[in-house]
């Protein structure tokens, strides 16, 4: 009989079922919330990494320490598992061991995800912790652990049932820790009536927001975010301004109804366009948080200033301050920002110039809309597959693999996106 194919994919019996880390996973990570320990460990030995980097954010990195310590002793080959021969392999062993690196910068989300700094410390295998596969990483193998929390289900069932008619229709949307979940609440309450929509927007998994991209919805009376906390709530809000939104804190298991000031956001956001709009030195900032910062939308940028006859220059920010800006005094009239789009909708009127967003840049160079209504939203687009124009990543025309940022327009032909992270596996 020819011996089984190598799968490695396939996580072995003896590793699911090894009972010294059941009992470690069991009595030092909670319960509730899918590490995915198994499979790290199976995805480190399968590549034979002698260095792992952890990245999570900053609500997981309680969690940090132990996963490292669980990673370093059953990643390592001199660890055997309990149908393994401790003779096995003995002479691999003094170069089986596996260092942990803890990345311990703040990281807002998946656009934050630090494949150069993991690189630059020897990384073989990237592990991010609670964001999805949004930016396409090629320089090493990476991970994506989504951290699925469970959550009391019946109880939000139950509040949707108490509150709202059984014939009402709504969409339903979450972060990526509770979108496994959508489709079994969606099951049981449509059981009794209600119509529900999961609504998608790719590159994201349906169900899913970012702060900055949510899809636009219709044919339901509101919508429900299962979440903790307004900031990606406050995406699906600006994508539907007249849809009424309602929150539910998984946490404390309470269901609030929420609002937005739209009228005041719009206003904000269009003065800091009419206002840029005369601006003679723009100064341009790429974000270097991780991959928030997007070279082909610098570019961008930088091109249509040069046609106007403007002025500019660039500068690398891994985070944004009205106080560091400060420092640059009078030499620049209004700032672009190409990092993220929510640190001028929300904050925007806390810096003394503009602070536009590659859109907002966009209209005040003359190259988009800016006209919102309720029937023309603020777009919330930026890094949808299906976004607007060339201003925002994920634009057909910006899809590319960019390993190093470059001030300086790429000449390669586009890459293909890379086939390390196995999202489906």
């Amino acid at each position: 009989m020819p011996p089984k194919r190598f799968n490695p994919f396939r996580i072995p019996d003896k590793l699911l079922n090894d009972p010294i880390l059941t009992e470690i996973i069991q009595n030092y990570l909670p319960r509730n919330y899918n590490f995915e320990i198994h499979k790290t460990i199976w995805r480190i030995r399968c590549l034979k990494a002698r260095c792992v980097a952890l990245q999570m954010p900053e609500g997981l990195l309680r969690f940090a320490t132990t996963l490292s310590e669980i990673f370093q002793r059953f990643g390592s080959a001199s660890y055997k598992f309990n149908d393994e021969d401790p003779e096995q392999e003995k002479a691999d062993d003094a170069s089986s061991e596996v260092d942990i690196i803890i990345l311990g910068d703040v990281t807002y989300g998946a656009c934050c995800i630090d494949d150069f700094t993991a690189k630059a410390l020897g990384a073989d295998l990237l592990v991010h912790y609670g964001h999805s596969c949004l930016i396409p990483i090629q320089s090493l193998s990476v991970l994506y652990v989504f951290v699925d929390i469970a959550f009391d289900m019946a109880h939000f069932i139950d509040s949707i049932k108490t509150i709202f008619p059984s014939n009402a229709s709504f969409a339903l949307f979450s972060t990526i820790q509770f979108v496994s979940s959508l489709p079994a609440i969606k099951k049981s309450l449509q059981e009794g009536g209600f119509k529900i929509i999961i609504p998608q927007r790719l590159p994201l998994s349906p169900g899913e927001l970012l702060g900055c991209t949510s899809p636009k919805v219709s044919g339901v009376d509101f919508m429900v975010f299962i979440g903790d906390g307004r900031f990606h709530l406050e995406s699906a809000m600006l994508a539907n301004p007249t849809l009424p939104a309602y929150l539910y804190d998984p946490y404390n298991k309470v269901l609030t109804h929420e609002s937005y000031d739209h009228a005041l956001m719009r206003t904000n956001r269009r003065r800091s366009i009419e206002t840029a709009q005369s601006a003679q030195r723009f100064g341009i900032i790429l974000g270097t948080l991780g991959r928030q910062g997007s070279p082909p939308v610098v570019h961008l940028l930088q091109r249509r200033i040069e046609e106007l006859g403007r002025n500019f220059f660039v500068i690398l920010l891994s985070e944004i301050f009205p106080d560091k800006l400060k420092l640059f005094g009078d030499k620049v009239d209004a700032w672009i920002q190409v990092a993220c789009p929510r640190l001028s909708i929300d904050w925007g009127m806390e810096f003394e110039k503009p602070l536009l967003t590659p859109y907002e840049a966009a209209v005040a160079l003359g190259m988009a809309d800016g006209k919102w209504s309720d029937a023309s939203p603020y777009p919330t687009d930026y890094y949808a597959y299906d976004s607007l124009g060339p201003w925002t990543p994920n634009h057909v025309d910006n899809r590319l693999n960019v390993r190093v940022p470059s001030l300086r327009p790429s000449k390669k032909s586009p890459t293909a996106c890379c086939d390390h992270n196995k999202c489906n596996q």
